[in-house]
């Protein structure tokens, strides 16, 4: 095992994670708080976990993380794949498990930019026939 703390990004949406891995006990602090805080709904913080679920090892690590950008799912996206991407460099036999849960894979679907002569992305002005 390092000394020094294990640091990883993660990338969802426009969100980027920095994640901070370093012995300890469990704790998990988004933005210098605890991600309970951070991430009020329930589902935002059940997906930022399930890495740490998946890799029983993960607990004796405390999870440092910066995040910036987006929303707060595409946060939520970046810190989970950030942190299985620690998780990797930690033990390469974490590697499998997270791959087949789909956590290191980067979900790369961005907002699709709006055109000229549209209301949005797709969406046409209405017609008119006189």
């Amino acid at each position: 095992m390092k000394k020094s703390p294990i640091f990883s990004i993660g990338r969802r949406k426009t969100a980027v994670a920095r994640v901070f891995l370093r012995p300890g006990t469990g704790i998990i602090t988004v933005n210098g708080r605890p991600y309970e805080e951070f991430f009020g709904r329930k589902t935002l913080q059940m997906v930022l976990r399930q890495p740490v679920e998946a890799i029983p090892e993960a607990k004796e690590f405390d999870i440092q993380v910066n995040v910036r950008g987006g929303g707060s799912s595409g946060q939520a996206g970046a810190v989970r794949h950030g942190i299985a991407r620690a998780l990797v460099k930690v033990d390469e036999a974490n590697k499998p498990e997270l791959r087949t849960r789909g956590y290191l894979t980067r979900d790369a679907r961005m907002v699709e930019r709006k055109k000229y002569g549209r209301h949005g992305a797709r969406r046409r002005p209405q017609f008119s026939k006189r």
